[in-house]
């Protein structure tokens, strides 16, 4: 690509909201280009599971980046009590981000997205007509719409002005090589450890060589994470020599559903600061982001509207009744977790997780919610404001 030439649409970060995005604009007829600094495949801390809701948003089939699909669920209170549900139908599919993210990049290439990896993005100028895309070297490339889609901790949301209204979590995970004796525990189960971590809950997910073990909580536990893994692993069985791939990462919360569009720029996917207040998990929010981002830029492209701000409002009537019932669950854990655990531990509990793991949340109006959802974070305290 020459310098200062022009596309449809560029997408900054080729992660599962980037990579989604880039395929549905592709299809459509869109020229794109999605950028990412990294070289494909790569690797990214992340515990890798896809909700069943979130295969189901998906526009094609990722079966065969899939390491085991789940129907079986342990919670265990404080390293103790334990209570099992198993699902009808699987609640959720494992995978490795290095063979997944690659996998979602070949799909949006294949509909004829230019993907470029090994590309740092400088800045991104938005004080003329149509944002510019400017990249280290000085390579330039202009754009109708531009897509935040590189993370936590990208350049894109700082060079729009976007997205940054967020709160963050910590996390540390490790994988230990999947043995017979855990083929025969892990195989087809997660496992979730609560009132384990402030703020958060430990994990036990199955991969196909390997079960990925892992730690999350409030910021301030970060200097407690390697601590929380070891209990954790040793919960588990596994000795401090097996852990490998040992990485931690933050994970943004939204603070309020303002701030993540104007004019032809959006951001989606953790860059929006989507991640799931109870589970930690940002699959779904970021499949769903592309999904309702890229309608607004075709509405853009097309002449519809004049800018993205249509799709704030969109993603806030998408995930604000589903983020508040987060956090109320997220309280009732965190403040009465044994009370929370028996609750887990019925059929009710199980057939609402099932319900909840399966399906799109109803679209709701945000006053009222919004309510709910301050409620919830107060009962929480400081840490969750």
């Amino acid at each position: 690509m020459a310098v200062s030439d022009a596309v449809d649409v560029v997408v900054v970060g080729a992660g599962p909201a980037g990579s989604t995005a880039a395929y549905r604009l592709a299809r459509e007829g869109a020229r794109v280009v999605f950028l990412d600094r990294m070289s494909f495949p790569r690797d990214k801390p992340c515990g890798g599971g896809l909700t069943r809701r979130a295969t189901r948003i998906l526009p094609f089939d990722v079966s065969p980046v899939v390491e085991d699909v789940v129907d079986k669920l342990d919670v265990r209170l404080r390293y103790s009590r334990m209570t099992h549900q198993v699902f009808r139908d699987p609640v959720a599919h494992m995978t490795q981000r290095r063979r997944l993210d690659h996998f979602l990049a070949e799909r949006a290439a294949e509909a004829g997205a230019e993907f470029r990896d090994h590309v740092r993005v400088r800045d991104i100028e938005t004080d003329g007509v149509l944002p510019v895309v400017v990249l280290d070297g000085g390579e330039r490339i202009t754009a109708s719409v531009v897509l935040g889609a590189d993370g936590a901790n990208g350049v894109s949301g700082k060079a729009l002005g976007l997205g940054a209204d967020r709160m963050f979590g910590v996390a540390l995970e490790g994988n230990a090589p999947m043995t017979p004796e855990r083929e025969r525990i892990h195989r087809a189960r997660v496992t979730l450890e609560l009132a384990t971590v402030p703020g958060g809950y430990a994990w036990v997910f199955p991969k196909g060589d390997h079960i990925n073990l892992g730690v999350g909580g409030w910021a301030s536990e970060g200097p407690r994470l390697r601590e929380h893994l070891s209990r954790l692993c040793r919960a588990h069985g596994v000795r401090d020599d097996e852990l490998s791939a040992v990485r931690g990462h933050r994970m943004p919360l939204r603070r309020a559903w303002t701030g993540v569009a104007r004019g032809r720029a959006a951001v989606v996917g953790d860059a929006a600061g989507l991640i799931d207040p109870l589970s930690g998990d940002g699959m779904f929010e970021a499949f769903l982001s592309s999904e309702l981002a890229t309608a607004a830029a075709l509405d853009v492209l097309a002449g519809r509207a004049a800018g993205m701000e249509p799709y704030g409002g969109r993603l806030r009537t998408a995930l604000a009744g589903h983020a508040a019932t987060a956090w109320m669950a997220r309280a009732a854990i965190e403040r009465v977790p044994t009370l929370a655990w028996h609750v887990l531990r019925t059929r009710p509990a199980g057939r609402f997780l099932a319900h909840r793991l399966a399906s799109r949340p109803p679209e709701v109006e945000v006053p009222l919610i919004g309510g709910v959802e301050r409620a919830a974070r107060r009962v929480l305290g400081p840490q969750a404001l």
